[in-house]
């Protein structure tokens, strides 16, 4: 096995805060995990990091290779900053409609972007067809077990050595890979909590919802990004065993997943949109639970690579 390069600095990163938020005085306070200070500013870190060096260990990877993923940003830049840290080469494959910020992130980082028309289904197919021809190593973020294993192991530890001697009554997040949800609420259990996992769907503000049958079955709202594109077999395979079975999907309406992601602006948390979904499905589970009780969510990521988005329509000249 090759060594990695030596000025690598990711695994110096110490856990990212875990603060309560209460929105109002009647509203409940919610554990919010602020994983938009990872290094290139999500969750997805944490994914890019433990796939990449999973597979280098097993001697899947070494430098120079060339790592490809489908992904509608945030997954692709993690793996973009990652692949720049182990002297990997990297090509992402991402719909038409993601955000040009996002795009030149990767660019930023030495990677390749090719965008795909279609949606994500299309996405995923053209990103696994390329790797079948060209033998590229294909990340495989909405299948892969150590999408769900790097919160497992990492993020859920780092939640309960912050929140000590205490229950986690419920877990939410919305469902991009999926892996966020199932791998948080596998860690918990493990460690011996009772905890409710939460699916946080959104929806568009006329009720209606966009028809995604590859989805996991469900419906997306398209102005949620992050959340609209999960194609995650991780989370309909996970969905069909016991330890789901008290699994609560709750669909929260656009308008609010913008409102609350703008009030958490103006609170000094620099969040995008799938914050406020996060947070609006935490407050709503709290109603089903003792007023006492311990929820946790993630804040997934940055606001700066949705400044081309609608929820930055109101403060454009």
């Amino acid at each position: 096995m090759q060594k990695l390069p030596c000025h690598r600095y990711l695994h110096r990163v110490p856990p990212t805060p875990l603060v309560p938020i209460q929105i109002n005085a009647d509203s409940p306070a919610i554990w919010c995990k602020l994983e938009y200070l990872n290094p290139s500013g999500s969750t997805k870190d944490r994914i890019a990091r433990h796939i990449l060096e999973k597979a280098w260990r097993q001697g899947k990877l070494e430098a120079g290779n060339l790592v490809v993923e489908a992904s509608s940003g945030s997954t692709s830049i993690a793996l973009a900053m990652n692949c720049a840290q182990m002297g990997l080469r990297f090509l992402a494959f991402i719909p038409d409609t993601a955000t040009n910020e996002r795009a030149l992130m990767i660019q930023a980082y030495g990677g390749e972007v090719r965008k795909v028309s279609g949606g994500m289904p299309e996405v995923i197919r053209t990103a696994a067809t390329f790797c079948a021809d060209e033998g590229a190593f294909l990340a495989r973020q909405f299948e892969n077990p150590d999408n769900a294993e790097a919160h497992q192991l990492f993020t859920a530890h780092e939640i309960m050595v912050q929140l000590p001697d205490v229950n986690i009554d419920a877990v939410v997040s919305g469902i991009g890979t999926g892996g966020t949800l199932v791998g948080l609420h596998q860690g918990f259990t493990h460690a011996g909590c009772q905890t409710r996992p939460v699916a946080a769907i959104p929806r568009c503000a006329d009720g209606s919802m966009t028809s995604n049958v590859e989805c996991c079955s469900l419906r997306f709202s398209k102005d949620v990004p992050g959340v609209i594109d999960g194609c995650s077999k991780l989370y309909s395979d996970w969905k069909q065993e016991p330890s789901a079975s008290d699994l609560v999907e709750i669909a929260i309406d656009d308008d609010r997943c913008m409102k609350l992601t703008h009030q958490l602006w103006k609170m000094g948390f620099p969040v995008g949109p799938s914050s406020g979904l996060n947070l609006a499905a935490a407050m709503d589970a709290a109603q089903d639970l003792p007023t006492d009780a311990t929820i946790v969510t993630v804040f997934p990521d940055r606001m700066e690579r949705y400044f081309s988005h609608k929820v930055f329509e109101t403060l454009r000249p």
